[in-house]
């Protein structure tokens, strides 16, 4: 068994020609054809117990890879694996590998599932003391009738700091465009035969008991890249609405977790901070759009909202190839990797404390905040009632985040009833944000004047009604047992 670091990079076919034309990769790379079956049951257990079990064919020789996936993470992968040659496309399963005493007698019933088709080629790079090796995968996904073409760069520290391969990937994009990659090959596998979504939810965060925070926060950050780049990926080909209101999501989620580890990390990423509120901004104005399209009936200011929200689109599509966000990404994914918060125990930005009791500490400094703020909330003016819907919002995703450290049974119980009632709050909260914003989203839409759209907006609102049922939300949650 051994553990590699890898960083995946997703790239077009004429984006590797670009890179492969530009002298950038030196020498002559090893070249080999691999044909990959996967293997699974019927009910996907493999996949639901967090592993992928594969045989590689190529030269003429069959190895059989298991791969423990579930610690994998947005862009930068590190997990266990098994490997052992094979004398022909059925699976060994024996004490030597997890699967077994994990699967049961599921395992008699694993058969092939997908295939991947690729042609790799194998480059070595020195950068400045770092060894790595770039692999460039070309090929097909195949499952039944269904497939899809893979292009990707995968670069695997073989020696030295992991700074090297975030330094290649920037050179890689000076060339041509590279995204971070946040799906293997076996999970697009096993996304082939199912419907095809319109967009990714946030996935739940499995935090380990024994996690320091430093961990706990680099998991939920890569959880929150994850989720953007999928629906990222989605919202380019599709235009879809539902994918862009979860890539917004997935960058509130990435901005309340930089604020609820603020503690830890200090003024460590603070240029990332400010580019993750300019792209949440982006992607608000144009979601501002798609709301108020569904809201608006036919007629001429539905077709007026429709332009608009066609042109917002397009600005959003190139402002999402441009390299800045590209950067972000990058960006983000090396911090979460290397930030000094992950090493300077004992220091300001310390991440060496365990993630409960950071946890812990964390949820009761945004309750007090709140009960604080929000008493006789009725009669708070609407910036005092932002920020507390502002709190609301980080409590609530600081709850999702920590979840899997509280799991005693008590825990659990009072866990929902505590969302629950935090979420009734903060939708009551934006209720009332979304109506003392309008003025300015009106503006910003150039309908400041169009008395329908100001209408839209209210949706025949009575701010006294609203004010009250927040009123009531807070006591609610006020009363509401905490979870830790």
């Amino acid at each position: 068994m051994a553990d590699e670091i890898e960083l995946k990079l997703e790239l077009s076919p004429a984006a590797a020609d670009r890179i492969g034309a530009a002298g950038f990769l030196a020498g002559e790379a090893r070249a080999v054809r691999q044909l990959s079956t996967y293997f699974d049951t019927g009910e996907r257990h493999v996949e639901k117990a967090g592993f992928s079990l594969r045989i590689r064919r190529s030269a003429g020789k069959s190895i059989q890879t298991i791969k423990a996936d579930g610690a994998s993470a947005a862009g930068l992968f590190v997990r266990s694996e098994w490997e052992r040659p094979v004398e022909d496309d059925t699976p060994i399963l024996d004490h030597m590998t997890p699967l077994p005493a994990i699967l049961g007698d599921a395992a008699a019933a694993i058969g092939p599932l997908f295939d991947v088709k690729i042609e790799r080629r194998t480059w070595m790079i020195d950068d400045a003391g770092a060894s790595v090796e770039l692999v460039l995968d070309r090929g097909r996904i195949a499952a039944g009738n269904r497939s899809e073409d893979v292009c990707e760069i995968e670069l695997e520290l073989k020696a030295g700091d992991p700074a090297g391969l975030f330094r290649i990937a920037r050179q890689l994009d000076a060339i041509a465009p590279v995204r971070l990659g946040v799906l293997t090959k076996a999970e697009r596998g096993y996304r082939l035969p199912g419907a095809r979504a319109t967009s990714v939810k946030a996935e739940p965060v499995h935090l380990r008991a024994d996690s320091t925070a430093a961990e706990a926060f680099r998991q939920i950050a890569q959880s929150c890249i994850r989720q953007f780049r999928l629906n990222e990926a989605l919202l380019v080909a599709n235009r879809d609405p539902d994918a862009l209101h979860q890539a917004r999501v997935a960058v509130r989620r990435m901005r309340s977790a930089f604020s609820i580890f603020r503690p830890m990390t200090g003024d460590d990423g603070a240029a990332l901070r400010d580019e993750l509120r300019w792209l949440a901004s982006i992607l608000g104005a144009v979601r501002d759009l798609d709301v108020l399209l569904v809201r608006a009936p036919p007629g001429a200011l539905h077709d007026r909202l429709a332009d608009a929200r066609e042109a917002s689109y397009d600005a959003l599509l190139d402002l999402l190839a441009s390299s800045r966000v590209r950067s972000l990404l990058l960006d983000l994914a090396e911090w979460l990797a290397r930030g000094h918060w992950i090493l300077d125990a004992g220091s300001e930005a310390d991440g060496a404390p365990p993630a409960r009791d950071f946890a812990a500490a964390a949820l009761r400094r945004f309750r007090r905040r709140i009960k604080r703020r929000g008493k006789g909330l009725s009669r708070l003016d609407d910036a005092a009632r932002h920020e507390i819907r502002k709190d609301a919002k980080k409590l609530r995703y600081a709850s999702e985040f920590f979840g899997s450290l509280f799991e005693r049974k008590r825990e659990r119980r009072r866990h929902g009833r505590f969302t629950a009632a935090l979420e009734t709050l903060q939708d009551r909260l934006g209720a009332l944000n979304d109506l003392a914003a309008a003025p300015e989203v009106l503006g910003r839409l150039g309908l400041s004047d169009d008395a329908d759209a100001a209408d839209l907006l209210a949706g025949g609102t009575d701010k006294r009604k609203m004010l009250e049922a927040a009123e009531d939300a807070f006591v609610d949650f006020v009363d509401t047992r905490k979870f830790w």
